[in-house]
């Protein structure tokens, strides 16, 4: 999920696992994600990318006020028109983030699940596991909402927009290269085109950095990206359409699920595609790491503790919900896994 979030390639049984279990878009839990927290049972690998610090985004040092009204293209082919920001509703983790770090948090009236950041974290839940709850939205008497391309139920979109209030859909993303381009179209559509620029770059600076701190290695780690949730009996292995490849290869690293040609997004966990992939180091979501009952219960998966890294017990932890929003957090996200995979940065 919901990075959300996952991604949007996430299959059909991966979504109604996530609602049975109460989970949010990336992942999370009726306790939220990204708390800074990870699992007690986690043996020697290291916490996730918010657990050194709390749990906050950073807003940009000088917002601009919102310059309205602003008319923009909408993912799903429509033309939107916002004339007001006094009430902003952003229907996943990932917008929820972009638009608090824009600056205008103090506007945003409801969250996703899956936005757990201190800043946002006594806002009302409107959205779980990409279930939006119309009557909810409305209530809280939005001007404008912000939706991925994989929001729904299409019947709570159209109640949204059939109640007159601007909803723009905004792309999900499943790369690095996707960052800048989210961060773009949710400026745009609040009327503070500056301010996304602004960060967009100190996005892409943060990234940058880290990446020039990945140290040189003749061979490169496999790491394999599993999503497990051990209440709901989901396990499944990441494949190129996961969201998780475009991490790994800038953490230097090869996404094992992806190069043993695993072409889509998951595949149920077998023996055989373990051992085809034969990952150096598992990466995995800390609640579902904790699901499972932490590495102990890891290695109990079929086919993980006859893996390399099964039998090294090298698991690399990032939080859920920030682990694929691909947004202002992700260089955090990406040091994060080099510092597992390689030792703290220098």
């Amino acid at each position: 999920m919901r990075r959300t979030r996952l991604t949007g390639a996430l299959t059909a049984v991966l979504t109604l696992a996530l609602m049975a279990t109460g989970c949010g878009g990336a992942g999370g839990d009726d306790t939220g994600n990204g708390s800074g927290r990870s699992p007690s049972t986690t043996g020697p690998s290291t916490t996730g990318a918010s657990a050194a610090a709390r749990d906050r985004v950073e807003p940009l040092a000088d917002p601009v006020a919102p310059r309205l009204p602003v008319t923009v293209p909408s993912a799903d082919g429509r033309t939107v028109t916002v004339t007001s920001t006094d009430r902003i509703v952003p229907l996943s983790g990932s917008l929820n983030e972009i638009v608090f770090t824009l600056g205008l948090g103090p506007k945003v009236v409801a969250r996703d699940i899956t936005a757990t950041f201190e800043q946002a974290e006594k806002l009302p839940v409107v959205t779980r596991a990409h279930d939006v709850s119309a009557e909810s939205v409305l209530s809280l008497r939005p001007t404008v909402v912000l939706a991925e391309g994989t929001t729904g139920p299409a019947e709570a979109i159209a109640q949204i927009r059939d109640a007159g209030i601007p909803l723009v859909v905004v792309k999900p993303a499943k790369a690095l290269a996707d960052v800048g381009t989210r961060i773009d179209a949710v400026a745009a559509a609040l009327g503070v085109p500056d301010s996304g620029t602004a960060l967009r770059k100190r996005t892409q600076e943060r990234i940058d950095a880290v990446r020039k701190g990945i140290p040189a290695r003749e061979e490169k780690p496999r790491v394999a990206f599993l999503y497990v949730r051990g209440s709901a009996a989901v396990y499944l292995l990441g494949g190129a359409e996961s969201g998780a490849s475009s991490l790994l290869e800038a953490a230097g690293a090869i996404d094992a699920g992806k190069e043993s040609g695993l072409t889509k997004d998951f595949t149920p966990i077998t023996s055989e595609a373990l051992a085809k992939a034969a990952p150096d180091a598992i990466l995995v979501m800390s609640k579902g790491l904790a699901s499972v009952g932490g590495i102990d219960g890891l290695v109990k998966v079929p086919g993980v503790a006859e893996t390399p890294a099964g039998a090294d017990r090298r698991v690399v932890t990032v939080d859920d919900g920030v682990l694929l929003n691909y947004g202002p957090r992700t260089d955090q996200v990406l040091k994060s896994l080099v510092g597992q995979l390689y030792g703290e940065q220098r």
